[in-house]
């Protein structure tokens, strides 16, 4: 069972990816957002832009992950730790088109990153449970963007 503070905190994490969707889908209610909170904000833009945030901070939980291991494992698990951040810094530079299809590769990536660190013993019980929801919410919602964007 997923503890419920990364649970409740993981899906508040994926509040904008969901309201990117919402405001792709929804032009109208993009634009009057726009108008009040920024345009950097609604649409694919929100999503884009914390998507590469998001990778680059989920790099850092599977740095610590490896800090669990020894010798080559845990040099494996550093080096592939750092493959989500790297793929984002290099992979979200195009329009958000390309960028979005990018960043859904992305977080399949990412998953099957966190489905190896699991198997290795180094994540706690509940990661995958975790991570395959939070995952699902994340890639339907950039799907959203990169369909209807």
């Amino acid at each position: 069972m997923i503890p419920r503070a990364p649970l409740v905190l993981g899906l508040a994490g994926t509040i904008p990816f969901i309201w990117g969707a919402i405001t792709t889908a929804l032009p109208d209610f993009a634009l009057v957002s726009a108008q009040l909170i920024g345009p950097r904000f609604v649409g694919p833009y929100v999503q884009l832009f914390y998507g590469a945030v998001i990778l680059a901070f989920m790099s850092g939980v599977l740095w610590g992950f490896a800090t669990k291991a020894d010798g080559n494992q845990a040099a494996t698990g550093y080096a592939l730790s750092v493959l989500p951040a790297l793929w984002a810094f290099f992979m979200t530079g195009g329009g958000p088109t390309s960028a979005g299809i990018y960043l859904i590769a992305g977080f399949v990536g990412l998953l099957a990153l966190d489905w190896m660190f699991s198997k290795w013993g180094l994540t706690p019980e509940w990661w995958m449970p975790l991570r395959i929801l939070l995952s699902g919410i994340v890639i339907i919602s950039l799907l959203i963007g990169v369909l209807l964007g």
